[in-house]
Formats: C-alpha cells, structure tokens, sequence
C-alpha cells in the first residue's frame, strides 16, 4: 500500500520540529530532508533527523539523498544505525554521489568526475552493508575507502534500506542491483522519461537476479494545491492531484510520495484532502 510523506526543507530559520511535529499529527508516515552540509542557511541534515525522530513517536525519517563526498561511508553507517536503534527502526538511508562540486570542493570534499562518483557511491554501500553485518574484524580495500579490521556494531534494528537518488543509466542499473529503493524528484523530464527510467532499474535488478519489486519506488513530488482550474501536472485542484498521483501508483508503482509544498495550508491540504482522495481512488471497487 502506498504511504505519505512530507519533504521538509531545512532552513535554521523556521520552526522545523513544530513542522515534524504537525506532519505526524496530520497524520504522514514519512519525513524526507535534503542534505547539503555547504549550505550556510540550513541545518545539518543528520543533527535535525535525530531531533525530529526524538520528537515524534511514529514519524519515519530518511535523507533525500545524503551527500556521500562528504559523509565517510564507515561514519554514515554508524551514524544510520545509531538513529534506526535510537528510533526503534524509524530511520532508512538515502544516498547520492554528489553535486554541486564546486561547493563540496570548497567544503573539504574531492571533486569527482561522474564516473568516479558513481564508483565511489557503489563503494559506499558495499563498506556501509560490512558494517552492518554484525561481524567482526571487518577489511575492505577500495579505491576510495577501506576497513581494517574494525567490528560492526551497534546493528539496525530493522531492515534498514539503502535508497538511492540517481537518474542516469549506470545509476539507474545500480539501484536496480544493490539498493532497496530509488529516489527520484519528479520534474517535467523526469515524469516524462518515468518509464524508461523504471526500466532501468529493473534491468539492473534482473542482471543481479532481484526481484524488481525489492526497489521501492519513493517519489519526491513538486506542485501547489489550488481551487481553480488546472494549471498542468500537480497544479491544480485536490482532484486532480488524487487522479494524478494514484496514476503514479497504477502505471508507475510507487510506494511513498513525498510531498514538497509550502508548510502550513500546502501541507495541511496534502494531507487533509489529497491523501484521503488517493486512497479513494485506489480502494477497490465491491
């Protein structure tokens, strides 16, 4: 079944934890915040995920996506199974291999060709699954990281997944072999290329023998609520969001829709009146 979530900005200046606070009381399953540590006016993501975890009791958590240039991946896997154990299984990890260079540059990060940080990305998640293994005296020896005899632990609490937001086609194949769900904003050519992309990651899937359906499908989603007429995808009426979004789960199996709107009235209304219109339309029918 498909759930419900809210993409919560975070910039220092506003009331973040009254924002998570009202997501969960309207009712959302999901919180997804960006990661970009360069950003002087934001929060750090990690800091303000443990803070909304602690202070919401049903809220699910998740990065969108998590700046691994700048994340070590023995670290980043510490610290995600810390806040799965610290939230009794609230958490699942998001992860990306980069942009904005010039600003991770500035921000002590190696700049990466595409390839490489692709490359580095499918390194991360080998080093972070070792060290969520439970074993001990773990070693890996990579281009871009290594373990030397370190032991796992604490261990998640849960099935914690790993979530990629990638686009292009050899990402799009590694989230298909290694990832437990993809991540995509649905911009105009995102939407439009949907179902080519889907297909990527089912390829790559396949190629490792998975079963497609293993990737969650988590999509970030853009637009405002109106009264008035349509002004194009996800502008215009509760209606016509509910149509739109439940065609994301029949023709494009999504999983989680996150809803990117303004807090306050936006979030009350996605919660209010699009969800419970999705769920109407997906109800079978007697």
């Amino acid at each position: 079944m498909v759930t419900f979530g809210y993409f919560l900005v975070p910039n220092a200046a506003d009331p973040l934890l009254d924002t998570a606070r009202e997501v969960e009381r309207l009712g959302l399953d999901w919180v997804g915040i960006q990661d970009h540590p360069y950003q002087r006016r934001y929060v750090d993501t990690f800091a303000l995920m443990s803070a909304v975890l602690a202070a919401t009791s049903t809220l699910r958590v998740f990065p969108e996506v998590a700046c691994v240039p700048l994340r070590p991946a023995g670290v980043l896997a510490k610290t995600a199974a810390s806040l799965d154990v610290l939230s009794g299984g609230r958490f699942e990890l998001g992860l990306g291999a980069g942009a904005f260079w010039d600003a991770i540059e500035g921000y002590g990060g190696e700049r990466r060709t595409p390839r490489q940080a692709l490359d580095q990305l499918a390194e991360a998640i080998e080093v972070i699954r070792l060290v969520w293994s439970g074993d001990r005296g773990l070693r890996f020896e990579g281009e871009y990281y290594h373990l030397r005899g370190v032991h796992s632990g604490p261990l998640p609490v849960h099935d914690l997944g790993i979530w990629l937001g990638a686009y292009g086609p050899r990402a799009l194949r590694l989230t298909g072999r290694v990832a437990d769900g993809w991540v995509p904003s649905l911009s105009a050519d995102v939407l439009a290329r949907l179902p080519e992309l889907n297909d990527r990651v089912d390829a790559g899937a396949a190629e490792a023998g998975r079963d497609p359906s293993a990737v969650r499908r988590v999509f970030s989603l853009g637009g405002t609520i109106t009264d008035g007429e349509s002004g194009g995808f996800l502008a215009g009426p509760a209606t016509q969001w509910a149509d739109e979004l439940a065609m994301l789960v029949t023709e494009h199996r999504a999983d989680v829709l996150v809803f990117g709107g303004r807090p306050g009235d936006q979030l009350r209304r996605f919660a209010t009146e699009v969800v419970p219109a999705v769920r109407a339309v997906l109800a079978p029918h007697p």
